[in-house]
Protein backbone atom coordinates (compact mmCIF):
# COMPACT_ATOMS: atom_id res chain seq x y z
CA UNK A 1 0.00 0.00 0.00
CA UNK A 2 2.86 2.47 0.78
CA UNK A 3 4.14 1.56 -2.27
CA UNK A 4 1.37 2.29 -4.29
CA UNK A 5 1.17 5.42 -2.14
CA UNK A 6 4.70 6.94 -3.10
CA UNK A 7 3.91 6.18 -6.57
CA UNK A 8 1.11 8.07 -6.94
CA UNK A 9 2.47 10.86 -5.49
CA UNK A 10 5.78 10.68 -7.17
CA UNK A 11 3.23 10.93 -10.87
CA UNK A 12 2.70 14.39 -9.25
CA UNK A 13 -0.70 16.91 -9.45
CA UNK A 14 -1.66 15.31 -12.48
CA UNK A 15 -2.25 11.82 -11.05
CA UNK A 16 -4.96 13.45 -9.41
CA UNK A 17 -7.38 13.86 -11.85
CA UNK A 18 -6.28 10.21 -12.99
CA UNK A 19 -7.42 8.75 -9.56
CA UNK A 20 -10.48 10.38 -9.52
CA UNK A 21 -11.11 8.84 -12.78
CA UNK A 22 -10.27 5.23 -11.53
CA UNK A 23 -12.78 6.10 -8.92
CA UNK A 24 -15.74 7.02 -10.64
CA UNK A 25 -14.63 4.18 -13.40
CA UNK A 26 -14.68 1.70 -10.80
CA UNK A 27 -17.65 2.80 -8.79
CA UNK A 28 -20.00 2.88 -12.52
CA UNK A 29 -18.22 -0.54 -13.40
CA UNK A 30 -20.24 -1.86 -9.89
CA UNK A 31 -23.52 -0.36 -10.60
CA UNK A 32 -23.50 -1.97 -13.97
CA UNK A 33 -21.81 -5.52 -12.47
CA UNK A 34 -24.93 -5.67 -9.88
CA UNK A 35 -27.67 -4.06 -12.68
CA UNK A 36 -26.44 -6.99 -14.91
CA UNK A 37 -26.11 -10.14 -12.54
CA UNK A 38 -29.83 -8.90 -10.95
CA UNK A 39 -31.53 -8.50 -14.02
CA UNK A 40 -29.30 -12.12 -16.12
CA UNK A 41 -30.22 -14.39 -12.62
CA UNK A 42 -33.95 -13.86 -12.49
CA UNK A 43 -35.12 -13.04 -16.07
CA UNK A 44 -35.14 -16.73 -17.68
CA UNK A 45 -37.67 -17.92 -14.64
CA UNK A 46 -40.00 -14.79 -15.10
CA UNK A 47 -40.20 -15.16 -19.02
CA UNK A 48 -41.02 -18.99 -18.54
CA UNK A 49 -43.99 -17.68 -16.05
CA UNK A 50 -44.90 -15.49 -17.72
CA UNK A 51 -45.13 -16.89 -20.80
CA UNK A 52 -46.96 -20.07 -19.83
CA UNK A 53 -49.32 -18.56 -17.67
CA UNK A 54 -49.83 -16.12 -20.80
CA UNK A 55 -51.26 -19.26 -22.71
CA UNK A 56 -54.46 -20.03 -20.08
CA UNK A 57 -54.67 -16.52 -18.23
CA UNK A 58 -53.68 -13.19 -19.18
CA UNK A 59 -54.52 -11.40 -15.76
CA UNK A 60 -52.15 -14.73 -14.56
CA UNK A 61 -49.80 -13.60 -16.49
CA UNK A 62 -49.79 -10.00 -15.77
CA UNK A 63 -49.45 -10.37 -11.75
CA UNK A 64 -46.52 -12.55 -12.59
CA UNK A 65 -44.87 -9.68 -14.25
CA UNK A 66 -46.26 -7.28 -11.75
CA UNK A 67 -44.23 -9.04 -9.48
CA UNK A 68 -41.21 -8.65 -11.25
CA UNK A 69 -41.51 -4.77 -12.07
CA UNK A 70 -38.05 -4.00 -10.09
CA UNK A 71 -36.13 -6.01 -13.14
CA UNK A 72 -36.49 -4.78 -16.74
CA UNK A 73 -37.71 -7.79 -18.34
CA UNK A 74 -40.56 -7.47 -15.89
CA UNK A 75 -41.39 -4.37 -16.89
CA UNK A 76 -41.27 -4.84 -20.71
CA UNK A 77 -43.68 -7.50 -20.53
CA UNK A 78 -46.38 -5.75 -18.28
CA UNK A 79 -46.87 -3.40 -20.78
CA UNK A 80 -48.80 -5.37 -22.71
CA UNK A 81 -50.60 -7.47 -20.30
CA UNK A 82 -51.76 -5.17 -18.80
CA UNK A 83 -54.12 -3.52 -21.57
CA UNK A 84 -57.55 -4.87 -21.94
CA UNK A 85 -58.21 -6.82 -25.02
CA UNK A 86 -55.83 -4.65 -27.30
CA UNK A 87 -55.61 -5.15 -31.08
CA UNK A 88 -51.71 -6.96 -31.96
CA UNK A 89 -50.81 -3.63 -33.59
CA UNK A 90 -51.58 -1.76 -29.99
CA UNK A 91 -49.74 -4.89 -28.35
CA UNK A 92 -46.81 -4.79 -30.32
CA UNK A 93 -46.36 -0.78 -29.72
CA UNK A 94 -46.65 -1.02 -26.08
CA UNK A 95 -43.84 -3.38 -26.14
CA UNK A 96 -41.41 -1.22 -28.08
CA UNK A 97 -41.95 1.39 -26.20
CA UNK A 98 -41.05 0.18 -23.12
CA UNK A 99 -38.22 -1.45 -25.03
CA UNK A 100 -36.95 1.67 -26.09
CA UNK A 101 -37.30 3.27 -22.45
CA UNK A 102 -35.46 -0.03 -21.22
CA UNK A 103 -32.20 0.18 -23.28
CA UNK A 104 -31.88 3.27 -22.81
CA UNK A 105 -31.73 2.67 -18.63
CA UNK A 106 -29.19 -0.57 -19.93
CA UNK A 107 -26.87 2.20 -21.51
CA UNK A 108 -26.60 4.23 -18.58
CA UNK A 109 -22.52 4.69 -17.92
CA UNK A 110 -21.50 4.34 -21.17
CA UNK A 111 -21.07 8.05 -21.97
CA UNK A 112 -19.14 8.22 -18.56
CA UNK A 113 -16.82 4.73 -19.84
CA UNK A 114 -16.03 6.20 -23.24
CA UNK A 115 -15.39 9.97 -21.51
CA UNK A 116 -12.88 8.01 -19.42
CA UNK A 117 -11.39 6.08 -22.45
CA UNK A 118 -10.36 9.09 -24.06
CA UNK A 119 -9.70 11.50 -21.29
CA UNK A 120 -7.33 9.35 -19.29
CA UNK A 121 -4.48 8.51 -21.40
CA UNK A 122 -4.11 12.10 -22.38
CA UNK A 123 -4.03 13.10 -18.80
CA UNK A 124 -1.24 10.57 -18.40
CA UNK A 125 0.74 12.11 -21.24
CA UNK A 126 -0.07 15.50 -19.99
CA UNK A 127 1.71 14.35 -16.87
CA UNK A 128 4.61 13.04 -18.83
CA UNK A 129 5.68 15.87 -20.81
CA UNK A 130 5.13 18.67 -17.41
CA UNK A 131 7.27 15.91 -15.77
CA UNK A 132 9.92 15.49 -18.06
CA UNK A 133 9.98 19.43 -18.57
CA UNK A 134 10.58 19.97 -15.23
CA UNK A 135 13.27 16.81 -14.93
CA UNK A 136 15.16 18.52 -17.72
CA UNK A 137 14.99 22.35 -15.87
CA UNK A 138 16.41 21.02 -13.10
CA UNK A 139 19.15 19.42 -14.64
CA UNK A 140 20.09 22.90 -15.27
CA UNK A 141 21.91 21.43 -18.59
CA UNK A 142 24.38 24.08 -20.31
CA UNK A 143 25.31 25.76 -17.00
CA UNK A 144 28.51 24.53 -17.24
CA UNK A 145 27.90 22.33 -14.37
CA UNK A 146 28.15 18.06 -14.59
CA UNK A 147 25.20 16.24 -15.22
CA UNK A 148 23.61 13.82 -12.96
CA UNK A 149 22.15 11.25 -15.42
CA UNK A 150 21.01 8.75 -12.33
CA UNK A 151 19.40 11.90 -11.38
CA UNK A 152 17.77 12.39 -14.85
CA UNK A 153 17.23 8.81 -15.33
CA UNK A 154 15.04 9.00 -11.64
CA UNK A 155 13.14 12.04 -12.87
CA UNK A 156 12.40 10.33 -16.71
CA UNK A 157 11.09 7.30 -14.36
CA UNK A 158 8.67 9.39 -12.01
CA UNK A 159 7.35 11.04 -15.20
CA UNK A 160 6.32 8.19 -17.09
CA UNK A 161 4.66 7.09 -14.18
CA UNK A 162 1.26 9.00 -14.76
CA UNK A 163 1.21 7.56 -18.48
CA UNK A 164 1.67 4.06 -17.36
CA UNK A 165 -1.61 4.89 -14.71
CA UNK A 166 -3.67 6.97 -17.58
CA UNK A 167 -3.18 4.12 -19.64
CA UNK A 168 -4.46 1.33 -17.01
CA UNK A 169 -7.71 3.53 -16.40
CA UNK A 170 -8.15 3.43 -19.29
CA UNK A 171 -7.83 0.19 -20.31
CA UNK A 172 -10.30 -0.89 -17.53
CA UNK A 173 -12.60 1.23 -18.56
CA UNK A 174 -12.27 0.81 -22.11
CA UNK A 175 -13.02 -3.17 -20.61
CA UNK A 176 -16.35 -2.28 -18.50
CA UNK A 177 -17.80 -0.52 -21.80
CA UNK A 178 -17.37 -3.22 -24.13
CA UNK A 179 -18.43 -6.37 -21.24
CA UNK A 180 -21.75 -3.75 -21.09
CA UNK A 181 -22.06 -3.51 -24.81
CA UNK A 182 -22.10 -6.68 -25.12
CA UNK A 183 -24.79 -7.29 -22.59
CA UNK A 184 -27.15 -4.61 -24.41
CA UNK A 185 -26.81 -6.38 -27.44
CA UNK A 186 -27.42 -9.30 -26.10
CA UNK A 187 -30.74 -8.21 -24.13
CA UNK A 188 -31.88 -6.90 -27.37
CA UNK A 189 -32.01 -10.08 -29.59
CA UNK A 190 -33.81 -11.28 -26.15
CA UNK A 191 -36.18 -9.07 -25.61
CA UNK A 192 -37.23 -9.03 -29.57
CA UNK A 193 -37.29 -13.00 -29.23
CA UNK A 194 -39.30 -13.32 -25.81
CA UNK A 195 -41.63 -9.92 -27.45
CA UNK A 196 -41.87 -12.04 -30.63
CA UNK A 197 -43.36 -15.54 -28.11
CA UNK A 198 -45.23 -12.95 -26.02
CA UNK A 199 -47.36 -11.58 -29.24
CA UNK A 200 -47.85 -14.89 -30.92
CA UNK A 201 -49.81 -16.40 -27.94
CA UNK A 202 -51.76 -13.15 -27.66
CA UNK A 203 -52.42 -13.52 -31.35
CA UNK A 204 -52.94 -17.45 -31.83
CA UNK A 205 -54.88 -17.77 -28.20
CA UNK A 206 -57.03 -14.78 -27.37
CA UNK A 207 -57.03 -12.31 -30.17
CA UNK A 208 -57.60 -14.34 -34.05
CA UNK A 209 -60.54 -16.94 -32.03
CA UNK A 210 -62.23 -13.65 -30.72
CA UNK A 211 -62.39 -12.42 -34.33
CA UNK A 212 -63.55 -15.37 -36.26
CA UNK A 213 -65.26 -16.08 -33.47
CA UNK A 214 -69.30 -17.05 -35.98
CA UNK A 215 -72.39 -14.80 -34.73
CA UNK A 216 -74.31 -16.08 -32.65
CA UNK A 217 -78.02 -15.87 -34.34
CA UNK A 218 -81.51 -16.41 -32.20
CA UNK A 219 -84.47 -18.51 -33.86
CA UNK A 220 -86.41 -15.60 -31.80
CA UNK A 221 -85.39 -12.72 -34.30
CA UNK A 222 -87.09 -11.73 -37.64
CA UNK A 223 -84.02 -12.91 -40.25
CA UNK A 224 -83.81 -8.96 -41.10
CA UNK A 225 -83.00 -8.40 -37.43
CA UNK A 226 -80.15 -10.86 -37.15
CA UNK A 227 -76.67 -10.44 -37.29
CA UNK A 228 -74.67 -10.96 -40.36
Amino acid sequence: MNTLFDLLVKGGPVMIPIVGLSVVTLACTLDRFVFWFRLLRREDRIVHDVLEAARYDLREAESIAEQAQDLAIGRFLLAPLRLRQPSPETFHLAMEAVADQEFSVMRKGDRLLETVVNMAPLLGLLGTVTGLIITFLNLNIGSGQKVDLSKAATGIAEALITTAGGMIVAIFALAAYRISVAFQARQMDYFSKVGSELELIYRQTWYEPQQFTPPVISPDRPFSQREV
